[in-house]
């Protein structure tokens, strides 16, 4: 179709301007992978057998030929090689370009050499220029590449499991690779989701245009109001020096950033939603209210909803998921501790890492009435951690993700034990981190403690309703009440596991792992430390716009669904000429928080 080429080439060329000559990279998997995935579809499946397997009809016996069926046997085994061809050059470049100052650092911990990262392709660029155009001494991320990556994964698998069939034209699967809407920060779409839209005809309701404006305007809004406005005038300058701002303005610059990056992430997709539908294609929904989850595990099934469900089907089920341990399970807990050796310095890093894995899977060989729960437990942790360093070549970033892996484990864990064990267990954990704070005084300590004795204050509450009425949902109130908390302590949780994760971005990824940990431990001794209370009320009347934005946003992001869906609807269902009005008004007041210092995505960097 015409208008797929048309925006294929549109596509291209909008990548180029962000990306420059890194446009052949993006050209080079595309095709790679066109024809990688025509030749796995035709070892493995049967096209007038309705996508059956190749083998499975051999077995059958209805060919009738023992050299026939030991072809298309090889030919199954020659689609998975196949497979592994496209995985290790989609995977290959994603490792040079994002994980080769990670490795070189790694290398030079571990062997005490000094190595430097080399541009091979920036080598090759200027031997074809015949003139030194690029800098051979340093590695630049293409911007998207992460994302693109994984699209192009999720095809390929999906094309071998006999999920879709492969695209027929090369301009058509462009488009579904290059789309320039997601192109650079996703939402990562699955090909069955994307690649039948190719070939409807286009339609746009009046309804759906509203829409359209809708979710651009509100992606502008988050991006621009809330986001850059508070990281400009506020975040920002906390986290470049936290030992210059007080304990409470670290304490508020956590907090904020976990709104900016939602408003900053989910502005984009926003935008891109809207866009996509201007132009006739729906994307999949990737932010579901993620600061109303319950537990870290809802947290993850509401946050970057494509990453999520990629990392489900292509890393947590092949790994075993809740079913068994494979060879990447073990694979991957040596490579994690092998990891944590190198970058700590520390045997007990390594010690710790093997002995935990150890520990689940000795549990599961003698528990065989909770082996599932072990096993989803164990590759859940090791989905988070390589899910965190996706994110970044950065050890904060695998800090990040395993601590979320770590708080999806103990809500499964706390779930399924009874009231007494909780409290037990709760009181033994505040009064050891209590202890540790009076024997080893130490900010990160006094931290813990003040969160753990919260949490066992809200808990003793819920404890003595339990006993009074042998459920805490006995009374509807209370009920809420204990979904309010939940709601809270997750958010607190999943803020404070942020401080590593924005440590670790927008840094120089040579010096990334020693500036990042270095500004999450400033930032942990001062909000650690004693408070001057006395000085609160001038930082909060100093920055009084930026903590309204930041408790303004909170609010609407608590907001029931469905009253926000009546004013989507109320929106999208105006008469034009007031449509209009409201998009300008709207744009002005965009106009009055633009700032000079602009802020690019912050997911553009991954």
């Amino acid at each position: 179709m015409l208008r797929n080429a048309f925006l294929f080439f549109v596509s291209v060329f909008f990548y180029y301007k962000t990306s420059g000559l890194a446009l052949l990279i993006l050209l080079f998997v595309t095709l790679s992978d066109f024809l990688i995935a025509k030749r796995i579809y035709s070892l493995k499946w049967s096209e007038d057998e309705g996508n059956k397997p190749k083998a499975e009809n051999a077995k059958s016996g209805n060919e009738g030929d023992e050299l026939k069926k030991t072809e298309r046997k090889w030919g199954d085994v020659c689609a998975k090689c196949w497979l592994i061809v496209s995985v290790c050059i989609d995977l290959g470049l994603l490792a040079y370009f994002k994980y080769s100052y990670f490795f070189t650092n790694m290398l030079n911990d571990m062997l005490d050499t000094n190595l430097h990262v080399f541009n091979v392709f920036g080598l090759i660029g200027n031997e074809l220029a015949g003139s030194p155009v690029f800098s051979v001494d340093r590695i630049v991320l293409p911007v998207g590449i992460s994302f693109y990556i994984f699209q192009i994964i999720s095809y390929i698998v999906d094309v071998y499991r006999g999920e879709v069939k492969p695209v027929r034209n090369i301009l058509d699967f462009g488009l579904y690779v290059s789309f320039f809407p997601q192109l650079v920060a996703g939402p990562i779409v699955k090909a069955s989701d994307f690649i039948p839209q190719l070939y409807r005809p286009f339609f746009l309701t009046r309804r759906q245009f509203g829409y359209a404006v809708f979710w651009i305007l509100n992606g502008l809004a988050k991006k621009i109001i809330l986001s850059d406005y508070i990281a400009v005038n506020f975040i920002d300058r906390v986290f470049e020096n936290p030992l210059l701002f007080s304990g409470f303005e670290n304490f508020a610059a956590i907090f904020g950033y976990s709104l900016q990056v939602y408003a900053d992430f989910s502005g984009y997709t926003d935008i891109a939603i809207g866009v996509a539908m201007l132009m006739g294609f729906f994307l999949p929904q990737n932010f579901n209210s993620p600061y109303k989850a319950q537990s870290a595990h809802e947290f993850w099934k509401r946050w970057h909803i494509s990453l999520s469900r990629w990392l489900q089907n292509y890393l947590y089920i092949p790994l075993g998921g809740n079913r068994r341990t494979s060879f990447g399970t073990y694979f991957w807990i040596v490579t994690i501790a092998a990891i944590a050796l190198i970058l700590t310095g520390s045997l007990w890093a390594l010690l710790a890492i093997l002995t935990v894995a150890l520990s689940v899977l000795l549990a599961a060989w003698l528990r065989p009435d909770r082996r599932k729960k072990l096993y989803a437990n164990l590759n859940s942790f090791i989905t988070m951690l390589l899910g965190g360093l996706w994110h970044g070549a950065s050890w904060n970033f695998m800090i990040w993700g395993g601590l979320n892996g770590i708080g999806m484990i103990v809500y499964k864990l706390w779930k399924d034990m009874g009231w007494h064990m909780r409290m037990l267990l709760l009181l033994l954990v505040t009064g050891g981190v209590l202890a540790l704070a009076e024997l080893f005084p130490a900010p990160v300590w006094n931290l813990f403690g003040v969160w753990l004795l919260i949490i066992t204050a809200g808990s003793v509450i819920r404890y003595v309703y339990y006993l009074l009425f042998g459920s805490v949902k006995a009374i509807s109130i209370v009920s809420k009440a204990g979904q309010a908390w939940a709601v809270i302590q997750t958010f607190v949780f999943i803020t404070f596991t942020r401080l590593f994760f924005r440590s670790g971005s927008n840094l120089d990824p040579e010096t990334a792992n020693q500036v990042a940990w270095n500004t999450a431990k400033n930032m942990v001794n001062q909000i650690g430390s004693a408070w001057n209370l006395g000085v609160v009320p001038d930082i909060c009347a100093a920055y009084w716009k930026v903590f309204a934005l930041i408790i303004l946003g909170m609010l609407i992001h608590w907001l029931p669904d469905r009253l926000k869906r009546r004013y989507r609807y109320c929106f999208a269902v105006l008469p034009i000429p007031i449509m209009l009005f409201v998009v300008v008004c709207i744009v002005f007041v965009l106009y009055q928080f633009i700032t000079s210092d602009l802020q690019a995505f912050i997911y553009f960097q991954f």
